[in-house]
């Protein structure tokens, strides 16, 4: 196994870092652009929508955003909807990734209560994308549960699976005459780790080591049962596909050395295997590499069992194949090297990883102090999956570069065309990759970071009551490569 790793990371190496070939790109290649639910609407309170766990965070701990602020009116997309639409015309793109608002179509957050005025807001989202040759691309959950269901524990108790299910039979049944792409969670692994390990994201709940791994499992069987529900009761009269968006950094080994090789398969199983082995590999359950450790480091802690959940064997099948494609958020790599291997005797998601990350400081810097531009991880990363995971179908859902909101935004211009390229590089290794997804349509919420952080195509005036947008640099660009087919000649090879 050891020497298999080596080999391949020997051979993931002699990738050159950008070919500096300028091509176009094939003519079943889609381009898109994303938003989510939280970050744009606003309209928190308003026609029936209930609470949901990041309107309860930001109001009473608004310390613990960036600059202090909330979601309770963003980019006020919930008037400006049509506006917003136009954009994504102008842009040129054939498909909108958008997300639901749990709490704004199910204010309580169970199927027995659908407001009228969420269902008619989506409905008008639908209707105009499409009178506009606009594919609607729609996530269910992108970090917003209702309140409600986070006072009976959120996403450790796995009744949510259940009551997840529900949310997305009501909404397959409203929207899926005309929604055929859908995606069921956002960033499963983000979820878990910022919510539950850290709580540096809403709800805020700090249970490091053990609620991180509570909530995956929730996560998986809730995907899970959203997937069968679709394929049971919708697929043959919606003729719709599914698939679930799982983010990842790229974790290249620092050395060719065994136990840095190791290490970083390690990292890579731990992180983004976490939730595509149960549901993308042959075999499903969670990593073998990660079980394992995890179980030695609870035992030298005294626990009487591993606390990663055990997945039955009913559930790993019930798990297992529940994709129709794979939806990919990458932003950024890491150098890895072996770490102590020694437990701690206080449980972390990073103890039970074992591994130091580390970033090169020659890496180009971003606004985000966690983003570095290495558009060759992401041609990588590509190849990793198509060897991993049997090459499977492919949708970049979010790729973005973050700064502090500049008109003549170069950097997001470079960042953009280098990873552009480095994913036709990876189509041409043999990656079934079909679409990318830029992210944002405009600067919004950046969740924790509040509005300190922007990636958006279009500049949004917080200041202005109105939330005037205004094109960026990277419009134009991008506008550019979608009409093109193709990137311009001044890439960073």
């Amino acid at each position: 196994m050891y020497l298999k790793i080596i080999i391949f990371i020997a051979f993931i190496k002699f990738i050159r870092n950008g070919d500096c070939q300028i091509h176009e790109f094939p003519s079943y290649f889609e381009f898109g652009i994303s938003t989510s639910a939280y970050q744009i609407e606003g309209a928190w309170n308003e026609d029936g929508k209930g609470e949901n766990i990041w309107d309860r965070f930001t109001h009473e701990y608004p310390n613990r955003i960036a600059d202090r602020s909330t979601g309770d009116i963003a980019c006020d997309s919930y008037r400006q909807w049509e506006n917003d639409i136009n954009l994504v015309k102008d842009l040129g793109v054939t498909y909108y990734r958008f997300s639901i608002s749990w709490s704004r179509l199910l204010p309580t957050g169970f199927s027995n209560k659908i407001n009228p005025a969420g269902v008619r807001y989506y409905n008008n989202i639908i209707d105009k994308l499409l009178q506009n040759d606009i594919e609607p691309m729609v996530t269910l959950y992108h970090w917003d549960l209702p309140q409600p269901l986070q006072d009976l524990g959120g996403l450790t108790n796995p009744v949510i699976a259940k009551y997840f299910r529900d949310y997305a039979i009501v909404v397959y049944t409203l929207f899926g005459d005309r929604v055929k792409k859908w995606i069921t969670f956002n960033e499963p692994w983000s979820i878990c780790l910022s919510t539950y390990e850290n709580g540096n994201h809403a709800p805020g709940i700090a249970m490091p080591g053990i609620g991180c791994y509570l909530c995956s499992k929730v996560l998986l069987l809730a995907h899970a049962k959203a997937y069968h529900a679709y394929d049971k009761r919708f697929r043959k009269t919606q003729n719709g596909i599914v698939g679930i968006t799982i983010s990842t950094f790229w974790y290249e080994s620092k050395t060719l050395s065994e136990k840095d090789a190791v290490a970083t398969e390690r990292a890579l199983q731990m992180n983004f295997g976490w939730c595509m082995n149960p549901i993308f590999s042959n075999k499903g359950d969670f990593p073998k590499v990660m079980k394992d450790r995890i179980e030695f480091v609870s035992k030298s802690q005294n626990f009487s069992e591993s606390r990663l959940p055990t997945l039955t064997p009913s559930e790993i099948k019930y798990i297992q194949g529940t994709y129709d494609f794979l939806g990919l958020n990458h932003y950024t790599t890491r150098f890895i090297e072996e770490g102590n291997l020694t437990p701690s005797q206080v449980p972390s998601f990073d103890d039970d990883v074992g591994v130091k990350m580390e970033v090169d400081p020659k890496w180009e810097k971003s606004a985000a102090h966690w983003l570095f531009v290495v558009p060759w991880g992401f041609r990588r990363l590509l190849n990793w999956i198509r060897v991993k995971y049997n090459n499977p179908l492919v949708f970049v859902t979010e790729n973005g570069y973050p700064d502090k909101g500049e008109l003549n935004d170069e950097a997001r211009i470079r960042y953009h065309n280098q990873y552009l390229t480095e994913l036709l590089n990876s189509i041409n290794d043999g990656c079934n990759v079909q679409r990318y997804t830029l992210w944002s349509l405009t600067d919004n919420m950046e969740w924790s970071s509040g509005y300190t952080l922007k990636f958006g195509l279009y500049y949004v005036d917080f200041n202005n009551s109105s939330r005037p947008r205004l094109p960026k640099s990277s419009a134009s660009y991008y506008k550019g490569v979608i009409n093109n087919r193709s990137l311009p000649n001044f890439t960073n090879c």
